[in-house]
């Protein structure tokens, strides 16, 4: 029982990394850290960027939650939200850094429909350069309404 429990926070903790990190996005990154997020949203030859700043802000709760969690035994529940977070970094990594953007050059293309929809719903984010005005601030989730929308993109 013990292992669905911990199973179920990884999960549970994973898709909630979703909506933490559309929250954020909007709100966090396209607001008062925008000094940060826009390195994102212009063009560059650079291999860093300010954006990666927040992968280190959000590994904080990730390290801290697992350490606490092997450390104190009253809240050993948390090393498996920890991992959760872990998860969700992992994830955001290979789905938004390297199959979106390519910031690692590897042959993909996507044919999965989940996997195009979720590209091309990035791109009519990134058509905005400016703070104000964007759009499909998911990272790892887009709703249906992308399918189609490359051709927004082209418009």
């Amino acid at each position: 029982m013990i292992v669905l429990l911990n199973i179920f926070l990884v999960v549970g903790t994973f898709f909630f990394m979703e909506g933490v990190a559309w929250f954020t996005h909007k709100y966090v990154m396209h607001g008062f850290l925008w000094s940060w997020h826009k390195s994102h949203h212009e063009p560059h030859n650079d291999t860093f960027e300010k954006n990666d700043y927040f992968a280190v802000v959000f590994s904080v709760p990730s390290a801290l939650t697992i350490m606490a969690g092997f450390e104190f035994e009253q809240v050993s529940f948390l090393k498996w939200v920890g991992f959760g977070i872990l998860a969700y970094g992992i994830f955001y990594v290979l789905f938004h850094d390297i199959l979106v953007h390519r910031r690692i050059k590897i042959k993909f293309v996507a044919r999965s429909r989940y996997l195009r929809r979720m590209i091309r719903a990035h791109k009519v984010h990134h058509k905005y350069l400016k703070k104000d005005g964007a759009e499909a601030f998911g990272f790892l989730y887009a709703p249906k309404k992308y399918d189609n929308s490359l051709e927004q993109v082209a418009k």
